[in-house]
């Protein structure tokens, strides 16, 4: 019988999982196995998550506008899920399916690859944004030693739950207009909303704050080079794109669902990028 996982999501024409998981399949000889996209309204979105076992699943990817809709209608998480109360895969358990979250996983395992001796324990780090991405990012860096996190947000309540509701220790809410505080001194500088990518307009605000060894990255992938970016680039500062992220947070998935732990190869990333249409030098 084929073993079959889904990333699920409304819309999904545009996820690339299937283009990762399906590369992973056939280069590791993984037998009887297939991903494919599943297009879930959110109102039928419980009722599919029932049927899925049924269906012949045995685990799932779980993305926008499903995350938390998804812990809801769970019993089972790990710690990471029920921190966030956020789901992004699904693995099959004798209990049923446990729900997890990868995505903070991805960001800095990116973050490793991309820029080799890069430390999150060196120094603060800064995140623009409040919203899902924001609180995975934001618990990974915690666990991972950043010793500070300055979260700049337009909407400066919103930002303020999410750290109480998180427990962060060390962080601090800024408004959009202290930006230049928050940035002064900084280790890292993430965007974690959809400014930059095509058709949402940019992040405006300077960057001359940041110290010359901060690492400025971006969640957006599309463009690869966000406004963000290539500003921060001229300016003589690290970069790394969010492709990496996409890629990374697919690794735990395919090893529970199949019982082989992926790489995140220079092959796998080239192919994703001829699928956008870039070619990179």
């Amino acid at each position: 019988m084929t073993r079959k996982v889904c990333v699920i999501g409304w819309p999904i024409t545009h996820s690339r999982s299937p283009l990762i998981h399906n590369f992973w399949i056939g280069k590791y000889g993984v037998e009887d196995a297939l991903y494919e996209r599943f297009a879930v309204r959110p109102e039928d979105f419980a009722a599919t998550l029932r049927d899925l076992p049924k269906l012949g699943y045995i685990g799932a990817n779980i993305t926008v506008p499903h995350k938390e809709a998804a812990f809801a209608a769970l019993e089972l998480h790990d710690a990471t899920a029920r921190r966030l109360k956020a789901v992004n895969t699904l693995v099959m358990t004798p209990k049923g399916f446990e729900g997890r979250n990868t995505d903070g996983y991805g960001f800095i395992a990116n973050l490793r690859e991309r820029a080799p001796g890069w430390s999150p324990a060196a120094g603060p780090a800064v995140l623009i944004g409040a919203g899902g991405a924001t609180r995975a990012i934001a618990a990974a860096l915690e666990a991972e030693g950043a010793p500070e996190l300055r979260i700049i947000n337009r909407t400066k309540a919103r930002a303020e739950a999410l750290v109480t509701e998180l427990e962060l220790r060390n962080a601090r809410v800024y408004e959009w207009e202290e930006a230049n505080s928050a940035l002064s001194g900084a280790n890292l500088l993430v965007n974690t909303t959809t400014l930059g990518m095509n058709g949402e307009g940019e992040i405006e605000f300077s960057l001359e704050m940041l110290p010359r060894s901060a690492l400025v990255t971006d969640i957006v992938y599309t463009p690869l080079e966000t406004g963000l970016l290539a500003r921060a680039r001229l300016q003589g500062l690290a970069t790394v794109d969010g492709l990496g992220m996409l890629l990374h947070q697919a690794v735990p998935g395919f090893e529970a669902w199949f019982g082989i732990r992926p790489e995140v190869t220079a092959e796998l990333r080239a192919l994703v990028l001829a699928d956008m249409g870039i070619v990179e030098k």
